[in-house]
């Protein structure tokens, strides 16, 4: 039987292993949101269309939030986050305008 704090090191390898596996997941899944959101911008583009959709952004932000919420995640930061990322997509787009 292992001391306490052998334990506890050997949980928080656990968890840091496990929380370096979702980080790799969240750049991997960011990268394919990336690739989508940018041939969106192309077609937007192509068919002169404007590089933002508010009524979308504001579906997509009440649709995260009621995600975040069920996740057990604080819809505010999950909120931040999206904003985040609906800024950078808009900023692509604009530079296939």
């Amino acid at each position: 039987m292992s001391d306490p704090v052998t334990r506890a090191a050997e949980v928080l390898k656990d968890h840091r292993a496990s929380i370096d596996r979702l980080d790799a997941i969240l750049v991997y899944t960011l990268g394919e949101r990336f690739k989508h959101t940018q041939a969106v911008g192309k077609l937007k583009a192509e068919h002169d269309l404007p590089p933002s959709d508010p009524d979308r952004e504001t579906k997509q932000i009440e649709r995260l939030e009621d995600l975040a919420k069920r996740a057990d995640l604080d819809p505010e930061f999950a909120k931040s986050f999206l904003n985040f990322i609906i800024r950078e997509v808009i900023q692509n787009h604009k530079k296939f305008q």
